[in-house]
Parts: structure tokens; C-alpha cells; sequence
């Protein structure tokens, strides 16, 4: 009697059992009502970038513009301006993490949303009290995690790219958002 190798049979099912951790916690509309409740107007205004103006990003944040084009939305109440809305990605560990960033008009950070987790760790990104910890910053602030933005042990990696996420936003919006630009 030959000896089989079972393996080989068992491994499809490994694939398939292999758990899946990605969750979508908030839509676009989900994001905009949280981020700004009391907005009615949400114009949608992508921001296309060439690689001269991608190179002006990393310049003023220190930190690369992976995409070519930035979602983007005013956000008017009345025709009056709230802010902006700007929903980005960032790798957490080893999967990308969806979140969605409010700006006032003159540059403060009002409210950071994370809107999908695709990592099985770091999801303590999500907390209210850390991401508060980004409400008022500007471009001038420090970046410095563990210092003035906090760390969560076993979240590092989101921590900091999440919080570098921020920071680079900020610069799309002083470069690019802001009638001086």
C-alpha cells in the first residue's frame, strides 16, 4: 500500500478557513454626517496630482503621495464654507486602512474617521479618545507619536500611519485647498 501525502488536499481547505478581518465600519455619507453635522452640501472636487505636485506634498509633510488623484469634498452649509472632507489610505501592517479626515478652512484637523480595517491587530485606531488626539492639529504641529499624539501598544503601525496620513492631508490641503495655494 502506498503512503499518501494528505496534504495536498487538505491545503484548499486551509485557504478557505483562513479568517478575513477587513470591515467597513462607515460609508461616505456615514463619514460626512459624523465628520460634519451640521453641513448640507457635500461637492465632490477630486484633486489630480502630477508628480511635480506630488513631490510638493512630500516636501511639506515628509512623507510620499502614493496616489494620483485625492477624494475630496467642500463641505458648505448655506453657501457658507465648513470645511473639507478627504478620504485617503494608508497601510496599517500589511493591509490598507480607509479613513476619512475633516480640515476646517484655515487648516485644523476637526475629526478623523476610520471608515474600513482590513488588519487582523491595530483596529484600537478606531478609538474616540486616540483619534481625538488629532483634532486641532495643523501642518505647524508636531507629528511626534508617543509624544504628543499617543501610541496604542499592538497599534503602532496604524498609530503612526494613520497619524502620517493626517499630516500629509494637511499639506494637500495648505498646497492645494486653501485660496492662497
Amino acid at each position: 500500500m502506498k503512503t499518501r501525502d494528505w496534504s495536498l488536499f487538505l491545503l484548499p481547505g486551509v485557504a478557505l478557513a483562513s479568517p478575513v478581518f477587513a470591515v467597513d465600519y462607515l460609508s461616505t455619507a456615514q463619514a460626512q454626517t459624523l465628520l460634519f453635522p451640521a453641513a448640507k452640501d457635500f461637492v465632490e472636487q477630486p484633486l489630480k496630482f502630477n508628480d511635480e505636485q506630488r513631490e510638493r506634498i512630500k516636501s511639506a509633510s515628509g512623507l510620499r503621495q502614493r496616489w494620483d488623484e485625492q477624494k475630496v469634498w467642500r463641505v458648505e452649509r448655506d453657501g457658507a464654507m465648513q470645511g473639507w472632507m478627504l478620504i485617503d489610505e494608508v497601510i496599517g501592517k500589511h493591509e490598507f486602512i480607509t479613513y476619512a479626515t475633516a480640515i476646517s478652512p484655515d487648516g485644523h484637523v476637526l475629526g478623523v474617521e476610520i471608515m474600513s480595517y482590513r488588519e487582523t491587530h491595530g483596529g484600537q485606531v478606531r478609538d474616540a479618545v486616540w483619534r481625538k488626539s488629532l483634532v486641532g492639529k495643523t501642518l505647524a504641529d508636531p507629528f511626534k507619536l508617543d509624544q504628543d499624539v499617543p501610541n496604542i501598544s499592538g497599534a503602532t503601525l496604524s498609530c503612526r500611519n494613520v497619524m502620517d496620513g493626517v499630516k500629509r492631508l494637511l499639506a494637500i490641503h495648505k498646497l492645494f485647498l486653501t485660496p492662497h495655494a
